[in-house]
């Protein structure tokens, strides 16, 4: 009995909510547009906040590392002080927390001389011997060649390539400290860097030159993700080798971290005020419904309605239409961003899932605290209805 009760008393409330949202087509759609505007804005500006914090990370990314483990005393006349012990990189973490891979290379730095094979003349150059540890990406493949044991082969510079009249496939000889290398330019690094001015051999070349086999100046690493990922694996590398000093390169971290700030304040500043509108004007059409539904809800609770079932179906009407303006505005905002985008970073706007069902919600909240003139109509008293007092 109590079942059939419940399933009657669901019917009937299913029932009164489709009549409420159908007694004014006009003033509905007015509804459903203020909320799927609403929500296609939010919908679009959250995607672009999203998606913004993972292009400024693969933008400054590009421009070369963003963080560095030196010795701590990279300036003593000590060798083993100066520089760091190989087997570092046995042990090196090559992905953060996240999971993201890192991009880390060891370096071996000291001064010496470099000629083409057959020639007497020599330059005199900073050679940076280079072992990667991962290649993350495409602007770093030639650099895989070094790895290969049986190709001797080694980057040269721009700078030098020019002022030695050098290409790509030269011989050439590398000196330092009395012993010779030979070497094959294998490719020509022109990035705008140190690099430029520089030969780059690999590791085990620059450290038999130097007679420190075993031994690396430094390691460069380019970390992706947040700001705060990339202090979370710093944090992690410097518990894990307490006897090397592990920094940011802090141009890049900070300069990423207040571009980001600035770019996410704003959106979420827009997203606010347009929230605020769009519950604004939901509320004047909700006051309008709440006087002419007097009669109605004057008459529910005559017959014995409770205030709790009254304004459970203001909120379940207000929620529907949240619901519904929700799904339609989100997917077209979602839709909107990816052009929005390609405006303003030249790359279209990569759909998030997770923005899909913030902004439904959001804009069902906003229905709901909208909908506060219908809450009031449950205080009304019948009679008071009845006699045109109310």
């Amino acid at each position: 009995m109590m079942k059939e009760l419940r399933a009657a008393n669901r019917a009937m409330f299913w029932r009164i909510i489709r009549r409420l949202l159908g007694a004014n087509p006009g003033r509905l759609f007015v509804i459903l547009l203020a909320l799927g505007a609403g929500a296609g804005v939010t919908a679009a500006l959250l995607n672009l906040q999203v998606d913004a914090e993972r292009r400024l990370t693969s933008e400054f990314t590009a421009f070369g590392p963003n963080v560095l483990i030196a010795p701590h005393s990279a300036n003593s006349t000590n060798n083993k002080d100066s520089t760091l012990d190989q087997s570092i990189l046995n042990r090196f973490p090559l992905f953060t927390a996240e999971g993201r891979k890192v991009n880390a290379s060891a370096y071996f730095y000291l001064i010496g001389d470099v000629s083409a094979a057959g020639q007497a003349d020599h330059q005199r150059v900073v050679i940076a011997g280079i072992h990667n540890l991962a290649v993350a990406n495409p602007a770093n493949e030639s650099k895989a060649d070094l790895r290969s044991p049986e190709s001797q082969a080694c980057i040269v510079g721009r700078n030098v390539v020019a002022l030695m009249h050098l290409q790509v496939g030269d011989r050439i000889s590398v000196r330092g400290n009395g012993k010779q290398e030979p070497c094959r330019i294998a490719s020509v690094t022109q990035n705008g860097g140190a690099e430029d001015g520089q030969v780059l051999p690999t590791l085990d070349v620059a450290q038999r030159l130097a007679d420190s086999l075993g031994r690396i100046s430094l390691i460069q690493l380019t970390v992706p993700g947040t700001s705060r990922e990339i202090d979370n694996y710093i944090a992690s590398l410097r518990q894990q080798f307490p006897a090397a000093d592990v920094r940011p390169i802090r141009q890049f971290t900070e300069g990423e971290a207040k571009i980001y700030n600035r770019i996410s304040g704003l959106l979420s500043t827009t997203v606010g005020i347009v929230l605020l509108l769009t519950a604004l004007c939901v509320m004047a059409a909700m006051t309008n419904v709440a006087m002419e539904r007097k009669m109605d809800v004057g008459l529910m609770k005559a017959i014995g309605g409770a205030t709790r079932r009254v304004v459970r179906l203001f909120l379940a009407e207000a929620a529907l239409l949240g619901l519904a303006g929700g799904l339609i505005g989100a997917a077209a905002g979602i839709i909107l961003s990816i052009g929005l985008g390609k405006a303003v970073f030249g790359v279209a706007a990569r759909p998030r899932v997770i923005v899909y069902p913030v902004s439904v919600a959001l804009t069902i909240l906003v229905s709901i605290l909208s909908s506060y003139p219908l809450r009031r109509l449950a205080t009304l008293r019948p009679a008071s209805v009845f006699r045109g007092e109310a």
